[in-house]
């Protein structure tokens, strides 16, 4: 299937996937799906990449659902259908826990632990040695903020990361891309987006770091771009290989 204006999207993530050798002949890569523009968006991207790339691979797609009530995946497995992407949910009590069971003071940490550890399990299960996620520029610089603020680290995502105990590999093909081009590619398509049901959505502590960043590049224009330009130059992409927790 083509999609509108995807060609810069393209750029990025060709760009991406090459200088950080995220894919190799014969990969098998799942794609985190998580009913947001930004995987839905990489899924197409992949689906788009894998007709001329000439390293053949194939796709499948996992959405992990936290049991929120009203859930409804219905559309993202449909779109997986039409595009012949072999799909997969994983159903959970995550939100009971998370919410009413253990009242997590800092629900995110906890969340996004679990659900990546869910997302690796049956990425191994349906036969993938790849997990792609949907991470994009911005992802990476609000990271490194969080991480300098709070702990005192220069570190963020890394591109490739390789989960030894899992032997899987975490792929970032979105590190180039700024999510204001995602929203004006997803303006252009028809894509199945479904909206957040988590009662922290857009009231935690990345939300308010991803503001600051907006705030302070747009009055220093060109400041998120040096941020990760240094963070290239600096080494920060190629600091570590992490293992699973």
């Amino acid at each position: 299937m083509e999609f509108n204006s995807i060609r810069h999207v393209l750029s990025c993530t060709r760009r991406a996937v090459d200088k950080y050798g995220m894919i190799e002949e014969g990969d098998k890569i799942a794609v985190g799906l998580s009913g947001g523009k930004d995987s839905i968006a990489l899924l197409a991207a992949l689906i788009n990449l894998r007709m001329f790339y000439p390293k053949h691979f194939t796709l499948c797609g996992i959405t992990v659902s936290m049991g929120f009530e009203g859930a409804d995946y219905s559309p993202i497995g449909d779109f997986c259908a039409e595009n012949g992407i072999e799909y997969r949910i994983v159903d959970t009590q995550l939100a009971k826990l998370i919410f009413e069971d253990r009242k997590e003071s800092n629900p995110c940490s906890l969340c996004a632990r679990m659900r990546r550890g869910i997302l690796h399990d049956t990425a191994k299960e349906m036969g993938c040695n790849k997990l792609a996620l949907g991470h994009h520029y911005d992802d990476v610089i609000d990271t490194f903020m969080l991480n300098l603020f709070n702990e005192g680290r220069l570190s963020a995502f890394l591109p490739v990361t390789y989960l030894s105990r899992k032997n899987i590999t975490l792929i970032r093909p979105f590190l180039y891309l700024p999510e204001k081009d995602i929203r004006y590619f997803m303006s252009k398509n028809s894509l199945p987006v479904l909206p957040s049901l988590c009662p922290e959505d857009k009231h935690t502590e990345r939300e308010t770091v991803h503001q600051l960043v907006a705030d302070l590049d747009r009055n220093n224009k060109g400041l998120k771009h040096r941020i990760f330009t240094a963070m290239e130059n600096g080494g920060i992409f190629e600091q570590y290989e992490e293992e699973e927790s």
